[in-house]
């Protein structure tokens, strides 16, 4: 079985980035944090999940991130699932969050999108079924 572990961000702001994540997972804590250098610039670093799977944060993010309207390479989004989207929805939006797109109209899920404070898309899913084949869109299902 292969799992992802953590994904590692480079991030502008380490609180405001902090907020926006812990709005979405409040179940969440830091688990570790410190300080480095990374090839010369000094930054913080901040892991943030519970004791299987987490984010890492790097701070001294410079530029912006890809134009995510675009082809240009880099991350496009990632997402992450959960059991209930409209408590994750409604906690990011009273914390000033708003949906930056719905997700397909499907009978077996809900998705939506969100950007963080650093302009990565992050989506969220619910899936309404156990089945793969209802799960996914898939043309040939």
């Amino acid at each position: 079985m292969v799992k992802l572990e953590h994904l590692n961000l480079i991030v502008k702001d380490m609180d405001k980035t902090l907020s926006f994540y812990q709005a979405a997972f409040p179940h969440w804590k830091v688990r570790g944090e410190g300080v480095g250098e990374w090839y010369g610039t000094g930054r913080r670093w901040l892991h943030f999940g519970d004791d299987y799977t987490y984010l890492t944060f790097n701070n001294n993010g410079r530029g912006i991130n890809r134009n995510l309207q675009s082809n240009d390479m880099g991350l496009a989004h990632f997402a992450f699932v959960t059991d209930n989207i409209d408590a994750v929805i409604n906690r990011l939006q009273k914390s000033g969050y708003s949906v930056d797109k719905a997700g397909a109209n499907a009978r077996f899920r809900k998705n939506c999108y969100f950007i963080d404070p650093n302009g990565y898309e992050v989506e969220f899913v619910e899936y309404l079924s156990d089945l793969p084949n209802e799960r996914n869109l898939y043309e040939n299902n």
